[in-house]
């Protein structure tokens, strides 16, 4: 992730999209920090001056999303991880899925969360990531 924050390469192509699977999402607020402070204190000598004008976190919230199946950590973060960012994964068949368990894992990680909230997780934001016409 922090490749693509750093390259320009988001800069160049605002309409590329990202995902990142089966990596969880708890790590993701700590990277987002750590680009950000990165990117002010040294992207002079670091030679993103002229790439990147807006912080990495910028690029992240416009176009990158992550999933998750098992990651409460990730959701108690998601006001940093972005509510519109994530999305629940099964990983299916994996053997590190929740199958055949998938529906209790679900519900028990938005447990507490606000219907659009939940909606966004379970279904919204990967319809939007996808662009998805349903209609049809």
């Amino acid at each position: 992730m922090m490749d693509f924050l750093f390259s320009g390469v988001l800069v160049k192509f605002p309409t590329l999209k990202l995902a990142y699977s089966e990596g969880q999402m708890g790590w993701i607020p700590y990277a987002l920090e750590r680009a950000d402070d990165v990117w002010e204190e040294h992207r002079a000598w670091g030679g993103v001056r002229d790439l990147i004008p807006e912080p990495p976190s910028t690029y992240y919230y416009r176009q990158i999303f992550c999933c998750f199946f098992r990651d409460k950590h990730g959701v108690a973060s998601l006001d940093v991880v972005g509510r519109d960012n994530a999305t629940f994964e099964t990983d299916y068949p994996h053997v590190d899925s929740t199958f055949p368990h998938t529906r209790e894992v679900a519900l028990d990680h938005v447990e507490g969360l606000d219907d659009e909230t939940v909606h966004k997780l379970m279904r919204g934001n990967a319809i939007r990531m996808l662009g998805l016409d349903l209609d049809r």
